[in-house]
């Protein structure tokens, strides 16, 4: 088997598929993408939890190269997106580029060579002149640090990695947490459980969800005038865009939507008590916005039972929350999300005269343009540092970053350099200019969310327009860079 490479990408989701496509398409056919589950699809393969889908439409959340897919439904469901991206891989001849099951656990630049020595779990090492992270912001469950978390008899399970052989009918279910995946299986689980407890520490924004399913007729027209599908795509996108003001330079604008969550909450909770705590106390928009339409109705359901408290501890049989009451369960679900501000963990990335990226990012990730560091020659990043969104597609995001990535690697290819580094004034001034918007948002008002470190950076979030983004990354300045020759 091939130990050396020209491109080794880590990761087959979105970024890592899309990344590759379009390399292939610009003649690079030395390239090896490494991932350790058995099929394609990132998040979307690993969230099968009941329930799960987008809170993007599915006209916007593709590539921009297969757009005219028959998605079943606006927004689509997790089946449907993992198949999408299993056909894209299948389409675009990727599976054979694709190691499954293997697991990088570290990366190491070689200083006399300018090639990178990626070394597997299993000890093999592979070599590479590009080295291209794609492993999300999503990947590695997050659970709570609680004292006796392993000490429970029942099952547990964090929402990432369902335990689909579990029957819940019928038992106490406890579930920790009120995010994007807790507000999509709480109602599923709500249907057939004998009681739910859901335990939040802070109330989520949940507005109305405008999904429905495609008719045969509209089927009929975007399959045959598929410019129908294309428009959509830009109309969506067009609003979607213009969320981007209420997070940043225009918050009065959030007015509205905080008008929405009002409406939507008071019209499905009737009993003022509940109703008081599911509604948050920190800024719309300071956490991130959730959508749905049968969140609310499952927790007015006789069976489910919303407790406002955090959690002390867990024991054998349960859970005592901050107050000291103790609360029986027979399973207990974690929809605690991901590390996200954990970039690239668990792998170890080492770049020049043996930096450890750890100790670049011990104040909170950072990079230029959210893909390349300094002192790490060679090494891009898909869906780095402070390039996920609150309004709009990360696909689009993705594909911005694919594009710039192709010049570099183009570039080498064609042997105007060996070597690619970005200057370390040039990242600190962006950064710099990236702290400084964030500061003005309202994610910075007064929340703790997953898009900060423990220390109140935020590592996360793109601080503006997706356009701006995709104009800084339109054409590489290679001013930038320290190109080595």
């Amino acid at each position: 088997m091939k130990t050396t490479h020209q491109v080794i990408i880590i990761g087959a989701g979105f970024g890592g598929l899309g990344m590759a496509i379009r390399l292939k398409e610009q003649g690079q056919d030395d390239l090896l993408i490494i991932e350790k589950a058995e099929d394609v699809g990132g998040c979307w393969r690993d969230n099968t939890y009941p329930g799960a889908a987008c809170d993007v439409p599915s006209h916007l959340y593709s590539y921009s190269f297969e757009r005219h897919y028959p998605w079943s439904r606006r927004f689509a469901p997790q089946k449907e997106i993992f198949a999408y991206q299993q056909y894209c891989a299948k389409k675009y001849d990727i599976y054979r580029h694709i190691r499954f099951k293997t697991e990088v656990a570290e990366a190491r630049y070689q200083d006399d060579s300018r090639t990178w020595q990626v070394t597997l779990t299993n000890g093999e090492t592979l070599s590479c002149k590009a080295l291209i992270t794609a492993t999300g912001q999503l990947n590695q469950p997050a659970y709570p640090p609680l004292s006796g978390i392993d000490d429970f008899q029942g099952t547990h399970f964090h929402s990432a990695r369902w335990n689909h052989e579990v029957d819940l009918t019928g038992k106490t279910v406890a579930v920790v947490g009120t995010g994007a995946s807790a507000i999509q299986f709480v109602p599923e689980v709500a249907k057939v459980a004998g009681k739910l407890m859901l335990f939040q520490r802070s109330a989520a924004h949940v507005i109305a969800k405008p999904d429905r399913a495609y008719s045969g007729l509209e089927h009929q027209v975007l399959k045959r005038l598929p410019i129908t599908q294309t428009l959509d795509r830009a109309r969506i996108y067009a609003a979607n865009e213009s969320r981007a003001l209420g997070f940043t330079s225009l918050q009065q604008a959030m007015k509205l939507y905080e008008w929405l969550f009002k409406r939507h909450l008071n019209k499905q909770i009737s009993d003022p008590a509940l109703r008081e705590k599911l509604t948050p106390d920190y800024p719309m928009g300071c956490k991130r916005i959730l959508m749905s339409n049968d969140y609310y109705p499952a927790l007015a359901r006789p069976n489910v039972e919303v407790i406002n408290h955090g959690i002390s501890s867990v024991d054998q049989n349960g859970l005592t929350d901050s107050t000291g009451t103790h609360h029986q369960a027979d399973v207990i679900i974690y929809g605690t999300g991901f590390q996200a501000t954990d970039f690239l963990t668990p792998m170890t990335i080492i770049g020049r005269q043996g930096q450890d990226l750890n100790d670049a990012w011990k104040d909170g990730a950072e990079a230029y343009l959210g893909m390349t560091v300094h002192g790490f020659p060679n090494l891009f990043m898909l869906y780095g540092p402070n390039t996920n969104l609150g309004h709009n597609s990360i696909i689009y995001m993705l594909e911005s970053q694919i594009h710039y990535i192709r010049q570099c690697l183009a570039a080498m290819e064609e042997q105007t350099f060996q070597a690619l580094e970005v200057q370390a004034n040039i990242q600190s001034q962006f950064n710099d200019d990236v702290q400084r918007k964030i500061r003005g948002t309202v994610w910075d008002k007064g929340c703790h969310s997953w898009y900060k470190t423990e220390s109140g950076k935020n590592t996360n979030n793109w601080p503006g327009f997706t356009f701006d983004y995709r104009r800084l990354t339109r054409q590489v300045n290679w001013s930038d860079y320290e190109l080595v020759r």
